[in-house]
């Protein structure tokens, strides 16, 4: 970033704009070529959750492994409290680079980094105190309680270093930078997946820590990553850098907090829907007893991987959108969305086919080749996991709709999916179904979901009410 680019102004659009711009070139190839790190980062950090959870399953038992299922839906829980901050800084970071102007894009950067890591302090505080109680309203199986509270409080301790991250990683592909992200999450997935064995069951003078010791893995690669990206960033001159005066940015600008809080909490809140109905339908399951607990807890991780690819590409959406309304482009937002839709149909589609072709081997990995939880996992496995096809529509056109600043529609659908949705049809349905109307309810909120988030995509006047893009059609 040379000094001249620092003192871009709106408009102007300057070399650092151009490093990063996503508003030119045919949409398609722009998208997967953008898109592409963010898939891969996704993947990889849904293999580093997968490798974890095999070394605990085959090295400490199917009780660990499902104390890992519940402690990771509380994770959730509490790191969507601050992850929607970190988006709306996402759109505001996107829109400054799209309108040319880097200073922005820092001061929108430095208010989001300094609200959110003060902010994951209170909330690693509060959550190591809570965690027996949220374990306890979790409905949490006695022999699963004393394993997950142990996973639960060291994973707390990280949260401070995995919200730094993750602002440095989403600031950066806001201003069209991918790949620094990706670069980093390799990092931490190396250094996860090398240190769990090691902590778990101890290697020469390093004690053996059980599950504790997975945690401490998670923490201690989320630490040395934090570090590392950090420096980086100087020593390459990125562009979301604060240097001399820019640091009074850390202190959180009104302005700039008013944007991030006022669409970060729905954003946080769409997060925390989705999580708070994970938590419940954890502890239906955890009623049918540990079996059903440990087939779930396989399925979640199998789900995973349906689920980031469509993650990363809704955000890839949302950072492409959000460039195109900075530089006045809101013509492009349309072609964004359907390019969104069909590489998600595409991947989400096929990854579904393989692992419903190969399941019984990927659930072995979890579960152990004799477990009486891999029937069921199985069964769980085809009567849910397409539903993740309908889940990525969903969010696609959620992330073109977060780009503008329209964060209330997509959590009122959520909620309607979730809870009269998903928790409705389950209530209805477990007298006839039994234990397979946990399963069913998922495809019946997600069909819900896509249904509902189409007619707030096309009728609700989401355009209208976005100033940059009424101008653009005022001009037309």
């Amino acid at each position: 970033m040379t000094a001249a680019a620092d003192q871009h102004g709106p408009g102007q659009p300057g070399a650092g704009a151009r490093r990063g711009d996503l508003t030119r070139g045919p949409i398609l190839t722009t998208l997967l070529r953008f898109c592409a790190p963010t898939l891969l980062a996704s993947v990889l950090q849904s293999l580093n959750g997968t490798v974890n959870a095999i070394w605990v399953g085959r090295m400490l038992g199917g009780n660990a492994l499902a104390a890992t299922a519940n402690a990771n839906v509380v994770m959730f829980l509490v790191f969507a409290a601050t992850f929607g901050f970190g988006m709306a800084a996402t759109v505001k970071v996107g829109q400054a680079f799209g309108a040319g102007n880097i200073d922005a894009a820092r001061r929108t950067f430095g208010t989001a980094l300094g609200f959110c890591v003060g902010l994951s302090l209170l909330v690693a505080v509060i959550g190591w105190i809570g965690a027996p109680a949220l374990l306890h309203a979790m409905s949490t199986p006695a022999p699963v309680f004393v394993f997950a509270l142990a996973y639960l409080r060291v994973v707390f301790i990280a949260m401070p270093a995995q919200m730094v991250t993750v602002i440095l990683g989403m600031a950066l592909r806001g201003a069209g930078d991918a790949t620094t992200p990706l670069r980093f999450m390799i990092v931490s997935v190396a250094l996860d997946i090398a240190l769990n064995p090691l902590l778990i069951g101890g290697f020469g003078p390093i004690p053996a820590l059980g599950i504790a010791g997975s945690a401490l893995a998670t923490t201690l690669a989320c630490t040395v990553t934090m570090v590392l990206f950090g420096i980086d960033l100087y020593a390459r001159n990125l562009p979301i850098r604060l240097r001399g005066r820019e640091w009074r940015y850390l202190v959180p600008h009104r302005d700039e907090l008013r944007f991030i809080v006022t669409k970060g909490l729905p954003m946080g809140a769409q997060m925390l829907l989705v999580s708070m109905a994970g938590i419940i339908m954890v502890g239906l399951v955890n009623r049918e007893g540990a079996t059903a607990s440990a087939a779930y807890g396989a399925s979640l991780q199998v789900w995973t991987y349906l689920q980031m690819p469509a993650m990363a590409i809704s955000a890839a959406v949302s950072a492409m959108a959000a460039q195109a309304i900075g530089a006045r482009l809101g013509d492009r937002l349309g072609a964004i969305t359907r390019a969104g839709i069909t590489l998600n149909v595409a991947l989400t589609g096929v990854m579904t086919v393989l692992l419903l072709i190969f399941d019984r081997p990927v659930l072995q990995l979890f579960l152990g080749s004799h477990s009486p939880a891999v029937d069921l996992a199985r069964h769980i496995q085809f009567l849910a996991s397409w539903s993740y096809v309908l889940f990525g529509v969903t969010i696609v056109l959620f992330g073109t709709m977060r780009a503008a600043g329209t964060v209330l529609p997509p959590l009122v659908v959520l909620a309607i999916a979730m809870y009269p949705g998903r928790l409705g049809f389950y209530a209805l349905a477990y007298r006839t179904l039994g234990m397979d109307a946990i399963w069913l309810s998922f495809p019946v909120g997600s069909m819900i979901a896509v249904l509902l988030a189409i007619a707030a995509y096309r009728f609700i006047g989401w355009r209208d009410r976005t100033p940059v893009l009424r101008v653009v059609a005022q001009h037309r």
